[in-house]
């Protein structure tokens, strides 16, 4: 049997519906979800999302608390940066002359 959702991916269960950018998104949000992460214990790409927002180590066991779609948020790393005492990286705009 043929695989049907080439282009579309996991968003092709919303056939033309929701438009196209939203299509997308989706796709590139699920496709991401789905893969196997870092485990921030034990390092082994082994972590799965087991519900929202509640990433699961298969190796090692670690059951930690992250974002909704990924592991980790941009908010949640600069936090742990703040609470290690790291230097917080800021955007910097470059001046034009």
């Amino acid at each position: 049997m043929s695989k049907r959702t080439k282009k579309v991916g996991t968003s092709g269960r919303f056939a033309e519906r929701y438009g196209v950018r939203s299509r997308t998104m989706i796709r590139e949000v699920e496709s991401q979800q789905k893969l196997r992460h870092a485990c921030p214990r034990c390092g082994q790409k082994a972590v799965q999302r087991t519900s929202t927002s509640i990433w699961e180590c298969s190796k090692c066991g670690n059951v930690y608390a992250g974002g909704a779609y990924f592991p980790t948020t941009p908010a949640g790393v600069t936090a742990e940066r703040i609470l290690k005492g790291l230097p917080v990286e800021s955007p910097v705009e470059k001046e034009s002359k």
